[in-house]
């Protein structure tokens, strides 16, 4: 008798995506952005957002975008493209707007330069933060 041991949402992403860094005890990565990406991604795909075929041709649009664009395509580039398809997704699927990708975004930007160096990097931190919330 012969079991069939069913694959976690991470090793089925990691079959669909030979290419993904890891090593013999998976997924690598080099930042803890990269990381969180990985994982917002499988969240949203266990959510039901998108299919792993979804994925696979939104990343691969990137990559190829991005190689059409100069990239070496050396590895070092690879979660990069990785977030530009998550953010791709999930706009194509209406969770949010380029708009609203670029004004979070600027935000972090804001409260990483205002964060003095070495400590935990804060969206509150943002001086426009304030700003926002008078308005609201």
């Amino acid at each position: 008798m012969t079991t069939c041991k069913a694959a976690s949402p991470a090793e089925a992403l990691l079959d669909a995506l030979p290419a993904i860094p890891r090593n013999g005890d998976g997924p690598v990565f080099a930042e803890p952005w990269q990381a969180q990406a990985f994982a917002m991604t499988l969240a949203l795909h266990e959510q039901g957002l998108f299919t792993w075929t979804e994925w696979a041709a939104a990343l691969s649009v990137q990559i190829k975008v991005a190689q059409s664009a100069g990239d070496p395509d050396l590895g070092h580039t690879y979660y990069r493209h990785w977030l530009a398809a998550l953010e791709q997704l999930i706009v194509e699927k209406g969770v949010t707007t380029p708009q609203a990708l670029h004004e979070h975004a600027d935000a972090w930007d804001r409260a990483a330069r205002a964060t003095p160096h070495g400590e935990p990097i804060y969206l509150s931190n943002d001086p426009h933060q304030s700003e926002r919330h008078k308005h609201s």
